[in-house]
């Protein structure tokens, strides 16, 4: 009896769920073709389909592994890096992981240098996988001591190797132009829908601007908004063309900007980007806990950014509307931070979590 019911479990596991995920070639094959979820609480919330890329569904665990895959197959395609070189990047974070994998697969000795106030879960990350990590302290785009004119001056100093550049290499954009746009776009087709509105938040541009090239030229009337945190220009750019910070920092990592990058700036040329809107942190952590609680998906702050965005462009729009954003990685890398009382208190933060969700704060 026992047999019998296990076969018949195993043949309807997959009911009404295709098998459609392929064999892929390494670390390299596995990045990109991310599931879009439907958000149902908030979908239901504001009459519309609220959308998101499970880009933590990436093999290095975020939207950075596009990046990080497309700047080295540049870096490879135009004879700038050889067997045994080096891969030296300025991030955050996710790009720096994404690029630790790539350079274990394709066998690079990989360097970073990240400002040292980002997340210990990003550095220990980075070490396991073999990188070389400088936390080195935050200065500005303008101060030559910033950790991607460190970056820059040390590739320069080592024979075969390569500074990635990912904020102004613009195979940065590339990588979202050939995968996360068509990704989403034939997604959406695929349940019959009309893609009204993509957004979300820019660090080095990358996404936004490589998915916003590809949806102006496939789908012109998709309306593309970028998200911006405290602490960033683009908002007030965008709206009033001034580059003047609005709010104080964020505790949002590896988004928001000082300046326009070469990788925006290829869209903004193209009329690529439409609007933008700002989100408060206090939205982001809210978002964070609801996320967690009402759909069982942990993310961190950045992301939750840009849900919060998908709402308010869903709102403006009115009932019955496709909005899609990005997922960009999981809560685990921020964990002891987004999840620790002593922390969000310190910020100002712990009374934007729902009461609700307290339970999950340690």
């Amino acid at each position: 009896m026992m047999q019998r019911v296990f076969k018949r479990t195993l043949a309807t596991v997959y009911s009404g769920r295709p098998i459609t995920a392929p064999v892929v070639e390494g670390f390299p094959g596995a990045v990109g073709n991310t599931p879009l979820i439907r958000l149902k609480s908030l979908s239901d919330q504001t009459g519309c389909n609220i959308v998101a890329k499970a880009e933590f569904m990436n093999p290095g665990g975020s939207v950075k592994d596009r990046a990080a895959l497309w700047v080295v197959k540049d870096a490879e395609n135009h004879g700038l890096l050889k067997a045994g070189g080096t891969v030296v990047e300025g991030t955050a974070g996710n790009t720096g992981i994404g690029l630790a994998h790539v350079c274990r697969a394709r066998g690079y000795k990989c360097v970073i240098f990240m400002p040292n106030n980002q997340s210990q879960e990003k550095i220990d990350t980075l070490r396991m996988l073999g990188a070389t990590v400088y936390p080195v302290p935050v200065a500005p785009f303008t101060d030559p001591a910033n950790y991607n004119h460190q970056a820059a001056r040390y590739a320069a100093s080592l024979e075969n190797a390569v500074w990635t550049n990912q904020f102004d290499n613009i195979a940065n954009t590339q990588a979202h132009i050939e995968s996360t746009g068509p990704e989403l776009r034939h997604q959406i087709a695929s349940r019959g829908w009309k893609l009204d509105a993509f957004t979300c938040a820019t660090g080095t541009g990358g996404t936004l601007a490589g998915t916003a090239l590809y949806l102006k030229e496939s789908a012109a009337k998709t309306k593309v908004v970028l998200a911006d945190p405290p602490g960033s220009v683009l908002y007030k750019y965008m709206k009033e063309g001034k580059l003047e910070r609005t709010g104080d920092g964020s505790i949002t990592e590896g988004i928001g900007q000082g300046r326009v990058t070469e990788n925006l700036k290829a869209a903004l040329d193209q009329g690529a980007v439409h609007d933008a809107v700002f989100v408060p942190d206090e939205e982001s952590i809210s978002m964070v806990f609801r996320l967690l609680h009402d759909e069982g998906i942990p993310v961190g702050a950045s992301s939750a950014l840009n849900v919060v965005a998908a709402v308010k462009v869903a709102e403006q729009l009115g009932e019955g509307h496709t909005v899609a954003t990005v997922l960009c990685d999981g809560a685990q890398r921020y964990a002891s931070r987004l999840f620790n009382k002593d922390w969000l208190v310190s910020k100002g933060l712990y009374d934007a979590v729902p009461e609700d969700c307290r339970h999950y704060i340690k």
